[in-house]
């Protein structure tokens, strides 16, 4: 492994729940959590992402667990006359750690090009919070010519100019376009091939004290067993909404950063 560190897993409910049923879910994930021996020791980090009106009784719930809190989006400037929109500093002061930029739905149904996502990644960055962001190809093919086009995101997405401010880590998720939402994931050869590349460009970015990257595109229980140690955790969605699926990924975390430690120490 390049560093010892945690196995990272997050979850993204994107707008599946309702705002009670969200509430629910994590009194749930916190119950769970204040049991479960990986995240209390630390060798699994998990955080989630509700929705915004969720975020503030969602880290209520939380607080007494290790789970982290993020938010799905933020807009790029800090503040002004953008009605409806989330800014980074408003997120940090609800306690977020993370935030989700760049994701495939985002590009596809609201237009977000690169210059939009190295935007709010900058947002993040300067107020604070690390930004999951989000890389991976429309359409499948060799995974050379996927993890070129996500190198072409993510360095577009991390320009050297932007100011850090607060925010020295980072965390990618290669999602690509063509496995979210199918019914299987892509193949694990594909996966470690691509997070092996990513994970070769981070390595030159020493701005950057910590950064993962994890995958995401229909990720469930069973996947991570598959992997191997270029690919740092999960980016979850539909598969996380049974707490108990949950429970079993972080399990399976575990034993394979064991595994890991044991391996290369």
């Amino acid at each position: 492994m390049d560093h010892p560190k945690p196995a990272l897993l997050g979850v993204s409910l994107k707008m599946y729940f309702g705002h009670e049923e969200t509430l629910e879910w994590c009194r749930q994930v916190a119950v769970m959590a204040k049991g479960h021996q990986a995240l209390q020791d630390g060798e699994v980090e998990l955080f989630i992402l509700p929705s915004f009106q969720a975020l503030v009784p969602a880290r209520q719930i939380l607080a007494d667990t290790p789970v982290a809190i993020g938010a799905q989006d933020l807009h790029w400037e800090d503040r002004g006359a953008f009605t409806g929109e989330v800014s980074g500093p408003a997120l940090a002061e609800a306690d977020c750690r993370y935030v989700e930029v760049g994701h495939a739905e985002r590009r596809r149904l609201f237009g977000e090009d690169d210059a939009v996502v190295s935007a709010k990644t900058a947002a993040a960055l300067r107020n604070g919070l690390i930004p999951v962001i989000c890389v991976g190809e429309p359409d499948e093919g060799p995974a050379e010519n996927a993890a070129e086009v996500c190198l072409a995101q993510l360095s577009s997405a991390l320009q050297p100019d932007q100011r850090n401010g607060r925010g020295s880590a980072v965390v990618v998720a290669y999602e690509p376009a063509w496995a979210i939402g199918s019914t299987s994931p892509a193949s694990s050869k594909h996966i470690s091939e691509v997070c092996a590349r990513l994970k070769e460009w981070l390595r030159t970015q020493t701005r950057f004290t910590q950064w993962s990257v994890i995958y995401g595109g229909s990720a469930g229980p069973g996947l991570l067993t598959q992997l191997d140690s270029d690919v740092d955790g999960l980016f979850l969605g539909r598969f996380a909404h049974r707490v108990t699926a949950l429970s079993d990924i972080i399990d399976e975390a575990s034993r394979l950063r064991d595994g890991y430690v044991r391996r290369d120490g």
